[in-house]
């Protein structure tokens, strides 16, 4: 839930000044999927393959990253003055030390080897339900698909990978590979089923335009110091401030005298929604648990006003929006469907996962028919067969 997240760990509400209303009433929904662009460009699904690039980077000699090139004004080593099992060579007052390149290669992969082998798990899952579907992806369908996302956020293509190189520090190559390509093949194994009900509709309408509660907020994990400062705080909600700070134990509402970012209806958590929704300006909240150990008490502060009258006005980019919403859900169930049926033997962390048999009471080896992958960073566009 995007605003039921923020209950917990945002770091301050959200405001919209009375000079502004007018440009935010005409800009609302253009800055709402400016925020979300990079996370939905991902895919709800296939984000875990992002968590390995920066590894990849340094062992893929055509990603062409930083880490690649000298940077300016450093002398390039030649191949003569080249190591061939160094790293690296310091050198002073005539005494050298040398870093053996399996040194380095052994602090890499104990630092991120899991999020790399899982990165590149997550692929061979994607890559081998593609091959037995029959599912391509080809090289202009990747492009087809950046030119879409950059296109629908007003931004130029270079622009856009652009500021994916620089707030994510993924190159173009690996936007390609390791995302979009993934994300389509995925698009393609889910097929088209999404679909937009006008319940759909109001719903999306009223948690992104709609009037929002503005509250404070004290968080407990233990319901004996919940209620007492629950008691504390219906004696004198003067006192909710200094309580936030002193009992709360969510570190950024806490610093904030129990602030959070305005709550909106059905943002996904919707017992906190029913609860901050009944209140009136300066009323406590009763104790709101959710799950077994979390705890919330909510002072209303007021209301936001609406910022979009009619769905109307906004009626074409909603629907578009959900499309992708639900898209994206498609995408996310089709994957956790496709790791189900997958064996996995992870060598690395000595686990077995996913479809696995059992023949009295052993687990059966399954590793017939075994190909290594295709290789760090498959080719976008093709099914890579052996």
């Amino acid at each position: 839930m995007s605003e039921g997240n923020h209950v917990v760990r945002d770091a301050a509400p959200e405001e919209v000044s009375k000079t502004d209303k007018a440009q935010t009433a005409r800009t609302g929904l253009s800055s709402f999927q400016t925020k979300k662009a990079l996370m939905i460009s991902a895919g709800t699904a296939v984000c875990v393959l992002v968590a390995g690039l920066a590894f990849q980077a340094f062992t893929s000699p055509s990603s062409g990253t930083a880490a690649e090139r000298p940077a300016p004004g450093r002398a390039q080593v030649g191949p003569k003055q080249q190591q061939g099992t160094s790293a690296a060579v310091i050198t002073r007052d005539g005494r050298s030390i040398k870093i053996p390149l399996k040194d380095l290669y052994e602090r890499c992969a104990m630092r991120v080897g899991n999020e790399v082998l899982d990165s590149m798990i997550n692929r061979a899952v994607i890559q081998l339900a593609c091959e037995g579907a029959g599912v391509v992806v080809t090289q202009a369908e990747v492009e087809q698909e950046i030119t879409r996302i950059a296109k629908q956020f007003n931004i130029p293509v270079q622009t856009w990978l652009q500021m994916l190189q620089s707030e994510r520090n993924i190159t173009p190559e690996q936007y390609s590979t390791d995302v979009i390509w993934p994300m389509l093949a995925l698009k393609k194994l889910a097929g088209d089923k999404a679909q937009v009900t006008e319940e759909d509709m109001h719903k999306a309408f009223v948690r992104n335009f709609g009037s929002r509660v503005e509250c404070k907020m004290i968080m407990l994990d233990n319901h004996r110091r919940a209620n007492d400062v629950w008691q504390k705080a219906s004696l004198n909600p003067k006192d909710f401030d200094r309580l936030a700070r002193e009992h709360s134990i969510d570190p950024t509402s806490r610093a904030m005298n129990g602030a959070i970012p305005p709550i909106a209806r059905y943002s996904g958590e919707s017992k906190i929604e029913q609860a901050a929704f009944s209140l009136k300006p300066g009323e406590i909240s009763g104790i709101i648990q959710k799950g077994h150990g979390s705890y919330f008490i909510l002072k209303c502060e007021g209301y936001t006003e609406q910022i979009v009258q009619s769905i109307d006005e906004v009626r074409e980019q909603l629907h578009t929006d959900l499309i992708e919403e639900k898209v994206q859900e498609g995408v996310a169930k089709m994957f956790e469907n496709l790791k189900k049926a997958s064996t996995v033997d992870n060598f690395w962390n000595h686990t077995r996962t996913g479809n696995i048999s059992q023949v009295s009471g052993q687990v059966k080896p399954g590793l017939n028919n075994v190909r290594p992958a295709a290789a760090t960073r498959p080719a976008t566009g093709t099914q890579q067969r052996r």
